[in-house]
């Protein structure tokens, strides 16, 4: 016997005081921006975001991440003359030498040392072909549709370098998944000490970071002559967690505190579905319903007002699979639609007498 159920439901809650919303597009001196909240992947501003266009050294995310998954993080790595003879930023490094992959990562991301770059990617990747190839591959796993690698490091060697700053707020979301990459993009200041380069401090090139913003978590700078200032950053407030990519910014420091300020002041963290989850499992039929995640989501004052979550089960009581989802949730904002949440039930006996009056 099957049942098809569609509920419609509002969300009522509790509303705290916000900032009204302010748009402040025209005075983003970015020539793209976007601002991610990291739980829910929501957009919660962009400018020219999907544009492909030179991004410098926050190239060196992708880097990092595929070093940091690489498992190779203790395996020293021999410097070659490739690596030595690197234009650019600089860790100093010379060819002979050994340099743990760790280290490596640390000065490349803290310092930007491209020389580190190309030492990682010829370790990891067994050249530098072979290592953008595994760029490019994550690159597609993560749906980065319009962006390519053509080095590991960022300079503008290559015409065919580019990426978005919607694609590297996706990675920059993938990335900040691993603990260990969070670490290293979040480090103020990294001790390096061997017998050849004896000791040294290497102090995050990244303001916001180092001081200059109290609820900074990380990221990544970047300058080329070509692509001009990049700058990919993180925040938290609050239990909120934001990413900001600018690409060709001459005021991104500003700009990425504006952004984090605004995000912060005008949106709350709402666990939309296991609220209303608890209030379904109080109807008859419902009570053994689950969900795999919970959703939070960023909404402002207005937007809460407007939340409603349509419950759609469609349900063959023969034939329950716990593991294969039964319905779904669907948010809407308004009439807009945000995320749909796949709903799963537990398979219990079925008496059709207990639903029956």
């Amino acid at each position: 016997m099957k049942f098809s159920i569609k509920l419609m439901c509002s969300i009522i809650l509790c509303l705290i005081p916000i900032i009204a919303k302010t748009n402040h597009a025209h005075a983003l001196s970015a020539e793209s921006a976007i601002l991610m909240e990291q739980e829910s992947g929501r957009i919660l501003f962009e400018k020219d975001a999907y544009s492909k266009k030179r991004i410098a050294s926050i190239t060196k995310i992708m880097t990092a991440i595929i070093a940091v998954e690489s498992g190779k993080l203790d395996e020293l790595v021999k410097i070659s003359e490739n690596a030595e003879g690197v234009e650019g930023s600089s860790l100093y490094l010379k060819a002979g030498t050994k340099v743990k992959l760790e280290d490596l990562v640390y000065g490349m991301m803290l310092r930007s040392g491209n020389d580190a770059a190309v030492a990682i990617a010829e370790h990891v990747g067994g050249s530098l072909d072979g290592f953008c190839k595994l760029m490019n591959e994550k690159a597609k796993e993560l749906g980065m549709e319009s962006t390519y690698f053509s080095n590991p490091h960022g300079l503008d060697d290559h015409e065919k370098h580019y990426s978005t700053a919607y694609d590297m707020a996706l990675l920059t979301r993938y990335a900040y998944n691993n603990p260990i990459y969070k670490k290293i993009a979040g480090t103020k200041e990294y001790k390096f000490s061997s017998k050849k380069y004896g000791d040294q401090y290497w102090r995050n090139k990244n303001r916001l970071v180092t001081g200059m913003y109290q609820y900074s978590t990380g990221g990544k700078t970047g300058y080329t002559i070509r692509a001009k200032r990049t700058l990919v950053s993180t925040a938290n407030k609050d239990g909120m967690d934001l990413i900001a990519v600018t690409l060709n910014d001459p005021h991104d420091w500003r700009d990425h505190i504006s952004l984090f300020n605004n995000a912060f002041n005008n949106y709350e963290m709402v666990d939309i579905v296991t609220s209303q989850l608890s209030r379904e499992k109080k109807q008859p039929f419902t009570e053994n319903l689950y969900v795999k995640e919970s959703i939070r989501f960023p909404l402002t004052k207005a937007e809460k007002e407007q939340l409603r979550v349509d419950l759609n089960i469609n349900v063959n009581e023969e034939h329950i699979d716990p593991h294969e989802p039964v319905g779904n949730f669907l948010i809407k904002i308004g009439k807009k639609e945000v995320k749909s949440v796949p709903v799963f039930m537990k398979y219990v006996p079925f008496d059709m007498n207990h639903y029956i009056d």
